[in-house]
């Protein structure tokens, strides 16, 4: 399996691969709006045997800490197609993602998700509980990308 930064070729099948792996459309049309909008920053896709099956992306986000803006990022959404569930493709894009976004200096990374799935990455409730935020709830969770400490304030 290939994991690479989406091209203008793959963008049909980025769509029917987010329709395929969702139960409506809606994370499909959030991947085009984001595109559309130009806040795509990390789009990569799996790839096997020259058909895509997997995306990942990550677009910018607000949030505050100690007073001054965090280097913040949305995670998602992630999509595999249903007959690749539970073969790994999904923990390669995610681990992609925070490498690309290590190495790019983000600091904060937000995602809406199973906290049962997205622990074992580092991501928790607590860390996105002091943010304010439409998203806030029990599968709003932030992975800090950075040791140092902060205090929330807004997101």
């Amino acid at each position: 399996m290939l994991v690479r930064t989406e091209k203008p070729v793959d963008i049909q099948a980025i769509h029917a691969v987010n329709t395929a792996a969702f139960p409506t459309e809606a994370e499909a049309r959030l991947i085009d709006m984001l595109r559309d909008d130009g806040d795509l920053l990390f789009s990569h896709v799996a790839e096997e045997n020259g058909a895509l099956v997997g995306h990942i992306a990550l677009s910018p986000m607000q949030a505050v800490a100690d007073g001054r803006p965090v280097r913040a990022l949305g995670l998602g959404p992630v999509a595999v197609t249903p007959e690749r569930q539970r073969c790994g493709i999904g923990s390669r894009l995610i681990n992609a993602s925070i490498e690309w976004a290590r190495a790019n200096d983000w600091q904060l990374i937000f995602l809406l998700g199973d906290p049962r799935y997205y622990c074992r990455y580092g991501f928790s409730i607590d860390a996105a509980r002091p943010f304010g935020s439409p998203y806030a709830g029990s599968h709003f969770q932030a992975l800090w990308l950075d040791e140092s400490p902060q205090t929330p304030q807004s997101g």
